[in-house]
């Protein structure tokens, strides 16, 4: 049996057995439902279930599960507006975000920054990325309620937070032998970063678990640009700050936080101070030369921008990279002769 989750027109656009036939091409027997369940309204996310199909200008995607939360602590944390599907025209998979507003005030430096979800927002910047090897491709589309539906490529491989948590070895091996390619890829990423930038558009939520490294080609790619936010001083203020994390994350081989440098018993504990600490998250150091001396003073200088001690933070992506591009060279002449 049929039935249209529509709140117009009360009949779908496709025949059940079109669908059926379709949903065999790429489903073994036994996991092609016996009901099928159209929705063209999705407006209330959570009827979107498993097995049901969402008709997107008559292109139908059955819906497989929903996503969850990537970031540390809220991995099981399910976000029901986000759908893994399977486009039943080609057979690929799909992630499609419906619509879910949300919003909240971060404060960085001392400045608010009131963030909101923004599908308009994240649909335009779709169209500008479209081909720019370092985005998550898609296309946004409307349901009959003119809701903005995006429709995203799945990218196969992993976050750059899984990446480096992943890694077995110690920090000097992997400052010497592994970031010097880690940080060449961040830098597209600032890169890719700034041609936002360049267009008026901000990312929004700029995090660790928003780089996915493409299995395939090993690029990095942005994902999930849905957050804006609300600025005062300064309109790319947040997204660098953001960025000043994640470097801080990829030289540290994972954040460096006083409770873990405690229980190992870290000499350097000692000469930590207040001003030595993340500008917002006061459990994490930001000065990190004091932890691996090795660390290049450009580097480490860069840093240091994101500490508490910073009187002068970044305003636009290109000082980032010039300051960056500088710490690159350091690391060639840093690295001790085999």
């Amino acid at each position: 049996m049929i039935e249209a989750e529509s709140k117009s027109s009360g009949e779908p656009h496709i025949r059940e057995e079109v669908l059926t036939e379709m949903m065999a091409r790429w489903l073994p027997p036994h996991q092609v439902p016996r009901r099928v369940r159209v929705h063209t309204d999705t407006t209330d996310f959570f009827r979107v279930e498993y097995d049901d199909v969402l008709l997107l200008e008559q292109r139908p995607y059955l819906v497989r599960h929903n996503a969850k939360e990537l970031r540390f602590g809220l991995e099981d944390e399910v976000k029901y507006w986000v759908k893994r599907a399977i486009d039943l025209e080609d057979g690929t998979t799909k992630i499609i975000k419906l619509v879910f507003y949300e919003k909240f005030t971060s404060h960085v430096g001392g400045i608010s920054f009131e963030c909101f979800r923004s599908p308009k927002k994240e649909a335009r910047i779709l169209e500008l990325v479209n081909g720019h090897k370092n985005f998550m491709h898609g296309f946004a589309t409307t349901d009959e309620k003119d809701n903005v539906i995006r429709v995203l490529d799945f990218i196969k491989g992993e976050t750059v937070a899984s990446y480096i948590h992943g890694l077995k070895m110690d920090h000097e091996s992997y400052f010497h032998d592994v970031f010097p390619e880690v940080l060449d890829n961040f830098l597209e990423c600032v890169e890719a970063i700034r041609f936002l930038h360049g267009h008026a558009e901000k990312h929004g939520d700029i995090r660790r678990d928003h780089i996915m490294i493409d299995r395939k080609t090993g690029v990095y790619r942005w994902v999930d640009f849905d957050f804006n936010f609300r600025h005062r001083e300064n309109m790319f203020g947040y997204d660098l700050f953001g960025l000043g994390n994640i470097l801080a994350f990829l030289v540290g081989m994972g954040d460096v936080k006083l409770r873990d440098l405690k229980k190992s018993g870290a000499p350097a504990l000692a000469s930590l101070r207040e001003e030595d600490l993340n500008i917002v998250f006061r459990n994490r150091v930001a000065n990190l030369q004091k932890i691996y001396p090795y660390i290049p003073n450009s580097l480490n200088e860069v840093l240091l921008h994101f500490s508490a001690a910073a009187n002068w933070f970044y305003e636009r992506t290109d000082q980032l990279l010039e300051d960056l591009g500088g710490s690159r060279s350091a690391l060639r002449d840093a690295k001790p002769e085999e």
